[in-house]
């Protein structure tokens, strides 16, 4: 079974002053901007780095759910955090270096073993996490 989902974006102008926009396939992005004070300062719109970011803690807090159902356990709420460090490359240009993620979790029944296993499994096993070549790290935390 294959699934395609599709976005896309549209860029004008030089690096610095100019401009662009990023649209998903359902519609929930369309023509969002984005540009170099939205990447490396602090301007309105958002920018590669957080969609991924957005698009890994989705995808990290779907694939422990579905490890908690594999062991009878179903989460009353998992948060997860990614963050996602640019950094410039040893060769020149930027590349992602890191990413962090933190979560939280409240699980009836859920012993903390289950929970660290369950966590860790669900960081190796998620797609997003499958796609990145930089490192990894995770905090996660069961709560009361």
């Amino acid at each position: 079974m294959s699934i395609k989902r599709k976005g896309s974006a549209i860029w004008k102008g030089d690096l610095k002053s100019g401009k662009g926009t990023v649209t998903t396939q359902s519609g929930v992005l369309k023509d969002q901007t984005y540009g170099f004070k939205t990447r490396f300062e602090d301007g309105p719109g958002t920018n590669p780095e957080e969609l991924i970011g957005a698009a890994h803690a989705g995808c990290y807090s779907m694939a422990l759910s579905l490890i908690l159902g594999e062991h009878d356990l179903v989460a009353d709420e998992i948060r997860t955090n990614a963050d996602v460090t640019l950094s410039e490359a040893e060769g020149g240009g930027f590349e992602i270096s890191a990413i962090h993620l933190t979560v939280k979790a409240r699980i009836p029944g859920a012993t903390r073993d289950a929970f660290e296993q369950a966590t860790q499994a669900a960081k190796e096993g998620c797609p997003i996490s499958k796609l990145m070549t930089a490192p990894i790290t995770m905090e996660a935390t069961l709560e009361g």
